[in-house]
């Protein structure tokens, strides 16, 4: 691990070079650090910590969140807390709301200000897994020296987005490791945990925001969780960023209600969309014994418009 001095001369070279965005994204996120948020890599600067009421006021702007994601941290850390890992929860500003951490550990994590309340968003700590993550909107890894305070290259911060039932970024997950020896390679085994964790709270919030729309998954050739919710009369009234980017909807917000019929013929993406309402229209039919009445009650349709999705899709009865 480099030492605190030749860190700090190694991040004022890239800054000072003019072209640190174009380096790298690292080289980008170390020059706003330093330019943008006005942040010295050579000062020890201890996390800032918000109070119980707002601790608790931003918990509860996360909502459903904050609940839906407590046994996604449990299970994460039942496969990371063993070799030294804790689980963090931040809001969408960086906050940390929740967090997981071995009793063997949790000194170490406190005493580098990974508590609950702490402030690690870019603008406070410069460069880090956190702040970065919620900056660039995208899962990263930065490992020790990559961050910008010399104080926290001791760290190995693995972080993925998580984005909300309307598209936008409401929380960051973050597995950050308290040992000497963990190697970039390891990094990269946990970030795929991780990123399937912020998926999967990602997907139980979507379907939880829409309990009582129909909603089908999407093919999506990206690594985003693509999900739709229609109505009882196949309008599209909900999606999830990955749906919005790969049918071009508005990125973020309530969404306009389209026709699914109108945005599937739209879209080469149709297969999935049949694959998805076949499997649909198959479960429900298997639950009700092939009776159609009771699979189109269950569906939410009429049996006259089930009968017809039967024939489209190619199901016999």
């Amino acid at each position: 691990m480099a030492s605190a001095s030749s860190h700090i001369d190694k991040i004022a070279r890239a800054v000072q070079s003019g072209a640190a965005g174009a380096q790298s994204r690292l080289a980008a996120s170390w020059f706003r650090s330093m330019v943008k948020h006005g942040l010295d890599p050579a000062e020890a600067r201890a996390p800032e910590y918000l109070s119980a009421h707002d601790i608790h006021a931003r918990r509860e702007a996360l909502g459903r969140v904050a609940v839906i994601a407590k046994p996604k941290l449990d299970q994460l850390f039942a496969l990371v807390g063993s070799s030294g890992c804790g689980v963090v929860l931040t809001d969408n500003q960086g906050v940390i709301v929740d967090h997981r951490f071995g009793s063997a550990d949790m000194r170490v994590f406190r005493d580098w200000g990974l508590d609950t309340g702490a402030d690690w968003s870019e603008a406070t700590q410069g460069t880090n897994g956190i702040g970065t993550c919620l900056t660039e909107r995208r899962e990263v890894v930065i490992h020790r020296d990559q961050h910008f305070m010399a104080s926290n290259i001791a760290m190995s911060c693995i972080d993925a987005p998580v984005f909300g039932a309307e598209g936008q970024i409401v929380a960051a997950l973050d597995v950050s490791s308290a040992r000497a020896d963990q190697t970039e390679t390891m990094n990269g085994m946990i970030s795929e945990l991780v990123r399937q964790a912020a998926r999967s709270i990602e997907a139980d919030n979507f379907q939880d925001k829409f309990s009582d729309a129909r909603v089908l998954v999407v093919n999506d050739p990206g690594d985003g969780v693509a999900l739709l919710a229609t109505n009882a009369d196949d309008i599209v009234i909900g999606a999830t960023r990955a749906a919005r980017r790969g049918f071009g909807l508005q990125p973020e917000g309530a969404l306009k209600p389209v026709a699914l019929g109108d945005l599937i013929g739209r879209d080469r993406t149709s297969k999935g969309f049949e694959r998805a309402q076949k499997a649909a229209v198959m479960r429900a039919l298997v639950r009700a014994d092939r009776n159609v009445s009771l699979a189109a009650r269950e569906l939410g349709v009429s049996r006259a418009t089930l009968y017809r999705r039967m024939k489209r899709l190619g199901i016999t009865a």
